[in-house]
């Protein structure tokens, strides 16, 4: 077996079937379902994947937990919100489906981030997404995670489309879910005190980093909604911070 794909999903039955509809090149999709409540199992069986179940906050464990499933010779990680453009799907098929492979030993895909529908945002991510399972040696961090690869990175053509934060309901259920985690690991890494001036700080670091570093303006009304969530996101995550310090001080 060449490729296997794996998609870690939770809750997203109406996104799961596109994803895997994206990867009907692979020779395998394998979905790693965390403890799903809806109907996300079912509709993955549904398109012929091999789904395993899982109930776990860490996404390195999760992608580790895929890694081990895959039985093909190459790994394409992908979520259930994204899509493989045909694009990258040729360049996928040129490079290591193809007696032109070069030998390296993962490549990074160019990701295209669509907020609220289809306004697509300015910038424009690189992110490491399919490796030979061999120099793959795993994933490391319970939420931003990251791979331990053993060899050359390549790069690919085309994109990964990336259908994010769709609406506001959904972006701020996401956000009260995972900023207990994120507020934990900064915890548990011994995080200076929170104090009232660290809150404006670590805002107007995340909008900046939005609506300036990353061009969000030139996505107009999105742009602005967007940057000032993001700014949003990283006020909850430290404010749960702070919660947890002055639970342990009482």
């Amino acid at each position: 077996m060449k490729l296997s794909a794996v998609i870690i999903a939770r809750n997203e039955e109406d996104m799961i079937a596109d994803a895997i509809d994206s990867l009907s090149f692979a020779d395998e999709v394998v979905v790693i379902d965390n403890a799903s409540t809806d109907r996300t199992k079912d509709v993955a069986k549904m398109m012929s994947a091999k789904v395993f179940s899982a109930n776990s906050a860490d996404f390195s464990r999760l992608r580790n937990e895929g890694r081990e499933k895959a039985k093909g010779e190459w790994i394409l990680y992908i979520d259930a919100d994204e899509r493989v453009s045909p694009a990258l799907q040729n360049s996928i098929k040129n490079k290591v489906l193809s007696s032109k492979y070069d030998g390296v030993s993962a490549f990074r895909v160019q990701r295209k981030n669509f907020y609220f529908g289809n306004h697509e945002w300015p910038y424009i991510e690189h992110l490491e997404r399919l490796f030979k399972k061999e120099k793959l040696k795993g994933w490391k961090g319970a939420l931003h995670e990251s791979p331990e690869i053993e060899g050359e990175v390549g790069v690919l053509e085309g994109f990964l489309l990336h259908y994010t934060h769709r609406d506001l309901a959904g972006m701020v259920k996401k956000t009260i879910e995972w900023s207990k985690t994120e507020a934990m690991l900064r915890y548990k890494a011994g995080h200076p005190k929170m104090t009232w001036w660290r809150f404006p700080r670590v805002m107007t670091t995340a909008f900046f980093n939005s609506y300036v570093r990353q061009k969000g303006y030139k996505a107009g009304t999105v742009g602005l909604i967007e940057s000032m969530y993001q700014s949003f996101s990283m006020f909850i995550t430290y404010a749960r911070l702070w919660e947890m310090q002055k639970e342990v001080e009482s």
